[in-house]
């Protein structure tokens, strides 16, 4: 373990070395972010996942600049090039920037002007301007005037002279600092229309000359003028204020009381706008890049937390149909478990007399599956046969549910589900998905790839990579949080859980299809493969019902001693104690504290002894939209609609209220106060009431509000 790295990280994470000590060491030993979190409480002193994965993902940062710097000092030696004042240099770096930078005027280069100009001699000649002393500086380029290597006049040796200085001004490292200093400072992000794509690019018209400050310029906004940019209907630019850049490096270059500095402004004037200017604003492209994406992928990983731990239904029938108009409804029956029992179609929304065909198939499969709740999906024809369901006259005793079905189609499609029904096809896959993830939706996501999920803006546009580990993160978080059921989880819920991962997970499921559900923990043990670390690691978050009452709980088995210890002083069983909340008030944990377990643990242990296996969830509330509001030409200004928040971004929110068309409420009117960040005031999957500002079906947008009557 590198200790200037744990002091590093602890400096910039705010978190006492000691603590990041002991999770770096956690993480050097394979243990996984959900696992100390939980269970290590002590040795990190009680840091949550948000701050072990902070520690993590620096420590990776670190480790990708050592390993730079040992490729750069490697290349270095190589070629002679390494002094002990350059080594110093380079390890003393502390960003990836600083060490580029140290490394630059080093690095092999492409035939350039400058390397031109030193082939033809011309070095000496432009130390001789560059020291800026008080020579005739015509004469002395004369000696260098050669025909034969093309340097025809003294003009011609000393414009190759300013070619050597303008790229030692770019490579400068203290120039470069200063530019980007101010690039971030006073830079402004431009853009404006192609040429010809005021037509083909009218999605951007907001953009066709748009400018403001780069410091303060929005995720959304970054995202959507590079993407113009990169279909080609817009050009971006970032600058700040010429004369200023010049005036640095006039400050940093050129002496004040030497003589004429024509030759050196005129190089350094060439060396801003031909190399540094757009060195530095690539990489101000790329910093606003990455500082947009990070913003976005946050924002979808938000979403996404939201999503997988919306309220589960529980166990029950379902019967769950993915609407169609001309194609029928695809209905399905499930049992509690989630098996597929039966599968047809029908033709509710195709004339009467297929209504009334459809009225008496959907009955009698109520009747003959004991279906519990109907699952309809929202997509085309979802309202309308939301609406026919109503119609069979059920009462309050089967609720019908519609079912936001984003990412269903993708399931449908992909090897999991090929492989879960091989004997069915697309729409019968579509529709068991829409049951089962009203039943649990968190089991049914993690079926489909986060980024299908549609909870997230420019997902296409942000760096795929961090995306995809950011939500991967987020996804293990909640499979763990939650837990997972060891006889009735997929394998894909399972790959999800700490220190298991796909390879596992299938050894698992193929082992409880061979040899029955597991009896205890323990019997885990018995799964190939499966060894002591990973079982350490996967263990507290898995739950079996089975022989050991603690097993279906998130008591950690390492910590059964202890708790048998409890039991054992107040002479009851661990049963007893789950059961009993006076017999746990007579616990006096502290007698319990010892080397490697203290009151942290103790206290989870307590809690979860009165709550066994507690999903954190919130409980189902069923939701249904306004009746007689079923597409864009039933909303009217004026209106006030309960609706669902499907997506939250920085500029505000989408809400479905039933008709197929997301409205947006503004950040403007979230609230009646001042928002600064929507996700402080809505979250995705929450029900609002909505009122309607405006209505465009031409283009279909609808504008909605959230604020008071009296704030409108």
């Amino acid at each position: 373990m590198n200790n200037n790295h744990v002091e590093s990280i602890g400096t910039r994470l705010k978190i006492e070395a000691g603590r990041v000590r002991a999770t770096v060491g956690l993480l050097d030993e394979g243990a996984t972010v959900p696992f100390i979190a939980r269970y290590r409480k002590e040795a990190t002193g009680a840091l949550d996942e948000v701050e072990v994965a902070a520690i993590r993902d620096r420590l990776a940062a670190l480790v990708e600049l050592d390993d730079r710097k040992a490729a750069i000092v490697k290349s270095l030696d190589e070629r002679d090039l390494l002094t002990d004042s350059l080594d110093k240099k380079i390890q003393a770096s502390q960003t990836m920037t600083a060490l580029e930078d140290i490394y630059l005027p080093f690095r092999p280069k492409r035939r350039s002007r400058a390397t031109i100009a030193r082939e033809r001699g011309l070095e000496p000649l432009a130390e001789i301007v560059w020291a800026q002393d008080n020579v005739n500086l015509q004469a002395e380029a004369e000696p260098y005037v050669d025909e034969s290597l093309e340097v025809m006049s003294a003009d011609d040796a000393l414009s190759g002279a300013r070619d050597i200085i303008a790229e030692r001004v770019s490579e400068d490292g203290t120039a470069r600092a200063r530019l980007r200093a101010l690039f971030a400072r006073q830079g402004t992000l431009r853009s404006k229309v192609s040429k010809n794509s005021e037509e083909s690019g009218v999605k951007y018209r907001d953009y066709f000359d748009w400018e403001e400050p780069l410091a303060t310029a929005p995720s959304h906004r970054v995202l959507a003028m590079l993407r113009g940019e990169k279909e080609s209907f817009l050009s971006v630019r970032i600058s700040p204020s010429e004369p200023m850049a010049i005036g640095i490096l006039t400050g940093l270059f050129v002496k004040q009381d030497g003589p004429d500095p024509e030759q050196v402004s005129s190089a350094i004037d060439d060396g801003y706008k031909r190399l540094l200017g757009p060195a530095i604003e690539r990489e101000a492209r790329n910093a606003v890049k990455e500082r947009a994406d990070r913003t976005a992928i946050e924002v979808f990983a938000e979403n996404l937390r939201e999503l997988l731990l919306a309220p589960p239904l529980g166990r029950k029938n379902v019967l769950a149909a993915d609407p169609g108009f001309r194609t029928g409804a695809k209905v399905v029956c499930l049992d509690r478990q989630g098996k597929l029992l039966y599968n047809d179609t029908i033709y509710p929304l195709s004339g009467e007399r297929s209504e009334r065909e459809a009225r008496s198939v959907a009955l009698r499969l109520i009747d003959l599956f004991e279906v519990e709740v109907i699952a309809v999906g929202n997509g085309t024809g979802g309202r309308e046969t939301e609406a026919f369901f109503r119609s069979l006259d059920l009462g309050n005793r089967i609720p019908v549910i519609l079912v936001n079905e984003n990412g269903a189609s993708i399931y449908s499609a992909s090897d999991v589900a090929r492989a879960e029904f091989p004997d069915h096809d697309l729409t019968v896959r579509g529709a068991v998905s829409i049951g089962r993830r009203l039943v649990d939706p968190l089991a049914e996501l993690v079926k489909i790839d986060p980024r299908s999920i549609g909870v997230g803006q420019y997902q296409h546009d942000v760096d795929q990579k961090l995306l995809k580990e950011r939500l991967d993160d987020v996804v293990a978080s909640c499979v763990n949080s939650v837990g997972v059921d060891v006889n009735t989880a997929s394998e894909q819920l399972l790959s999800y859980v700490s220190g298991l991962g796909p390879r596992l997970a299938h050894n698992i499921v193929e082992h409880r299809d061979k040899h029955g559900a597991y009896k205890s923990r323990n019997s885990l043990k018995d799964v190939p493969r499966l060894g002591r670390k990973a079982y350490e690691q996967a263990a507290g978050f898995l739950r079996v019902r089975g022989d050991h009452p603690l097993d279906a709980s998130a008591v950690h088995p390492e910590r059964y001693t202890v708790v048998n210890q409890m039991a054992k002083e107040l002479g009851c069983s661990i049963s007893d104690l789950m059961r009993d909340e006076n017999l746990r008030e007579r616990i006096d944990v502290r007698r319990h504290v010892s080397g490697d377990i203290g009151l942290p643990t103790l206290n989870d242990i307590l809690a979860e002894l009165g709550r066994p296996g507690r999903d954190p969830r919130q409980e189902f509330e069923a939701f249904s939209f306004t009746e007689g509001i079923n597409s864009i030409e039933d909303v009217n200004p004026g209106m006030t609609l309960p609706g669902i928040v499907t997506n939250v971004a920085a500029f505000g929110a989408f809400v479905d209220i039933g008709v197929h068309q997301d409205g947006l409420v503004h950040v403007s009117q979230l609230a009646d106060t001042y928002v600064n960040n929507p996700s402080d005031v809505v979250k995705v999957q929450q029900v609002v009431s909505v009122r309607v500002l405006d209505v465009d079906i031409a283009r279909r947008r609808i504008s909605l509000s959230m604020k008071s009557q009296t704030q409108a």
